[in-house]
């Protein structure tokens, strides 16, 4: 029983244990007293990639300085001088496919079966013998009748 007590306690092994070295803050090293949030190259020392707010134990900043540099965060988020979050684009991929019913993007595009496009000469007169130009022309006429209509339909509005 009394074995059991001293091996809890660590004995040597606890003693030659590395003390961290504490972080000293950014804002010592530079003697900064007063965080500015237009100081956005400052600012953005204290976060992370992702736009998050660096933990105390990261940045080695005391309470009062961490508090100070959020509140500058907030206020530089607010202002729109620093992001709320950064888009980050990832692929995920190698679980499974949930959208079974989309295609495959990583399979080979299929051959289209569809024959080639035919080329048309101009100097080849239509199906029903009519030459492209006169359809051309019927087109034109129809959209010169159409924008009268147009035409006359405002200026009914206009004169009621």
């Amino acid at each position: 029983m009394a074995r059991d007590r001293d091996r809890r306690k660590g004995g040597a092994a606890a003693d030659r244990r590395r003390q961290p070295k504490k972080k000293i803050s950014i804002l010592t090293q530079e003697k900064i007293d007063w965080v500015d949030y237009k100081d956005v190259n400052l600012l953005r020392r204290f976060m992370s990639e992702r736009a998050k707010i660096r933990a105390r134990r990261v940045t080695g900043n005391s309470t009062q300085q961490q508090r100070a540099v959020a509140q500058a965060i907030r206020v530089a988020r607010e202002m729109a001088l620093l992001p709320y979050s950064v888009r980050q684009v990832t692929q995920r991929g190698g679980r499974g496919r949930r959208d079974r019913d989309r295609p495959d993007l990583s399979a080979p595009m299929p051959t289209p079966d569809a024959p080639p496009p035919v080329v048309v000469d101009d100097d080849v007169d239509g199906p029903e013998g009519v030459s492209f130009e006169a359809g051309a022309t019927e087109v034109t006429e129809v959209l010169d009748a159409s924008a009268e209509v147009v035409e006359a339909a405002i200026e009914q509005e206009v004169g009621e």
